[in-house]
């Protein structure tokens, strides 16, 4: 994870672009901490709950009062029954350290709500929908019921703080490879870029705008442009020069700024590996930093099934159900869980079968590798502990209220620290 977080600040800092770290991933106080790194520069976070915020206050207060500017952006459209605690958090940050994004115009006077309580105004990203279709509009209907005019009415009043667009798109979960993730990243600066050339008479034109992009394997191919010019693929030169118009140059006559964001990339997990969107990613065992301990229950080596199988203590409520593109599979074994004799090492044993409390692990084929050999047996052992990498770390995360963590340049065998989430997110009433 520390080189996961260190990696991407490197690559932000060697490209000249700005970072913003979503946190909804691991929801602890030291994942913050190596997201952010040690420089001192603003900290800007991402959250999808209020309630990360206020777990996260008093680590943002001594990032403040170490010099370090920060910004925590509310990563949905606002809901209008947040404003009462996100508006009680900022007054206790202080001015500019709240940003929320819209994409109605019914949320404005709700985003004005906020000012009025927090006695002052909150960042605002217009979100733009560049071809994932969860939240945003797009970049042709960004004005939809006059929401570019009332925003730039509502700035120039001073009720709201315009920063600029913002989309999240990943539809680069499904790629394969470095180049997809990369061509995926340029096509959505490509989409904001076009919003912003279409709706360019709608904004000020002395205003900055920031163009906020990302979701963790397109960002994380910003990796592949770290080097000479020479060394770069034609992929890479691509994406370096797009990005680099927009740091450098003027775009349809305005300022702009390029920020990327990004969460699960502090992590990864199987899902995340199966983009390739680096070159040089090593196997599970090397870049998964989350894991899920589970025991063998039972072993089924011989005949009694169509296929050998073992059984083992955690299901869906302590994996999660997610998919994944590279296999029919909702878990991957760490394969120091194998025993020493095992035939082709290199197979992966897979969590085939879930139920709610239990799975069954057998031979799997992955991104269609796997020598077809179904019959080999399961070398684990009834009481055995193994580890399981997730499909998708924020999922799974959120099954657990804290981490155990180890030091893998330790080998991984001791507990060094553990680390609390915040899970905290729902609002109980009694009557």
């Amino acid at each position: 994870m520390h080189r996961h977080c260190k990696s991407l600040l490197d690559a932000v800092e060697y490209l000249g672009v700005d970072f913003r770290a979503h946190v909804k991933t691991h929801k602890t106080l030291e994942g913050v901490r190596l997201q952010a790194g040690e420089a001192k520069k603003e900290v800007r976070l991402i959250v999808s709950t209020v309630a990360e915020i206020e777990y996260l206050r008093p680590l943002l207060l001594e990032f403040m009062e170490n010099g370090r500017p920060v910004n925590i952006l509310y990563g949905i459209p606002l809901p209008p029954s947040q404003v009462d605690r996100l508006s009680a958090i900022g007054r206790q940050l202080g001015r500019g350290t709240i940003s929320v994004m819209i994409d109605h115009s019914s949320q404005l006077s709700h985003v004005a709500r906020f000012t009025e309580q927090a006695s002052f105004p909150a960042g605002v990203y217009l979100k733009v929908d560049t071809g994932y279709h969860r939240a945003g509009l797009p970049p042709s209907g960004l004005n939809k019921d006059n929401l570019v005019s009332k925003l730039m009415n509502l700035d120039n009043q001073g009720k709201i703080n315009f920063i600029g667009l913002y989309s999240h798109s990943s539809l680069s979960y499904n790629d394969s490879t470095a180049e997809q993730a990369m061509a995926n990243l340029e096509g959505e600066l490509s989409g904001c870029l076009e919003a912003l050339e279409k709706n360019a008479r709608l904004f000020s034109s002395d205003k900055e705008i920031t163009i906020s992009i990302g979701a963790s394997p397109q960002v994380t191919s910003i990796e592949n442009l770290v080097g000479a010019e020479s060394t770069l693929s034609e992929d890479a030169k691509s994406l370096r020069q797009t990005l680099h118009k927009v740091v450098t140059r003027k775009y349809c006559g305005f300022r702009t700024k390029l920020e990327l964001h990004a969460g699960v990339y502090s992590l990864l997990d199987v899902q995340q590996l199966s983009t390739r969107s680096r070159a040089h990613f090593g196997d599970y065992e090397d870049e998964i930093a989350i894991s899920v301990a589970a025991e063998v229950c039972s072993v089924y080596n011989d005949g009694e099934r169509q296929q050998p199988e073992a059984l083992l203590a955690v299901g869906v409520l302590g994996l999660g159900r997610e998919p994944c593109a590279a296999y029919e599979g909702w878990g991957i074994l760490d394969r120091n869980a194998y025993s020493p004799s095992t035939n082709n090492p290199d197979r992966r044993l897979i969590v085939k079968r879930v139920s709610q409390e239990h799975c069954i692990v057998s031979w799997g084929l992955i991104n269609g590798h796997g020598d077809g050999d179904s019959q080999q047996c399961i070398p684990l052992q009834v009481g055995q502990t193994v580890r399981i990498f997730p499909n998708h770390a924020c999922i799974t995360g959120a099954l657990y209220g804290w981490y155990y963590v180890i030091d893998s340049s330790e080998h991984g065998e001791r507990v060094i620290d553990v680390w609390e989430r915040a899970d905290r997110w729902k609002v109980s009433a009694a009557s």
